[in-house]
């Protein structure tokens, strides 16, 4: 688990001291966003694999099917090539469109995260009263 996992899963936890809306609304945004987040860094992995995937294949078709004087390797090594192409381009631009997204998704959570800092500062100062200031 990251700090940045930790420190949601304490501010979360810090809340559930306060039985308000607005404490459930977030808590239920942070699920969300959290979830969303994942599936989008899993969607990210996939590419990268796809992308692999798609190179290596490339790198098959050319050492391995471009000597073979067969008549239908010829005609199919081409098309093959074309396809694996496709594969690792579409993937690449997948990949980058989705670690956009998640870097998105990442902002969100972060602005959540600062709102249930707000919403735990309030619920504090309600219960303890204002923090006295220390001089040193």
């Amino acid at each position: 688990m990251s700090d940045h996992e930790r420190e949601t899963d304490f501010l979360r936890h810090c809340l559930l001291y306060d039985d308000s809306v607005e404490r459930h609304q977030l808590e239920e945004a942070i699920t969300r966003v959290q979830r969303d987040e994942r599936c989008v860094w899993r969607a990210v992995w996939l590419m990268a694999l796809l992308t692999g995937l798609a190179m290596a294949g490339v790198c098959y078709t050319a050492v391995f099917l471009a000597d073979s004087p067969e008549t239908m390797t010829r005609l199919i090594t081409p098309l093959i090539v074309k396809v694996f192409c496709a594969l690792g381009v579409g993937s690449l631009i997948c990949m980058l469109a989705f670690a956009g997204l998640g870097l998105v998704y990442r902002k969100d959570l972060d602005r959540q995260r600062d709102e249930c800092r707000r919403l735990a500062t309030r619920l504090l100062e309600s219960r303890l009263g204002k923090p006295q200031r220390t001089t040193v």
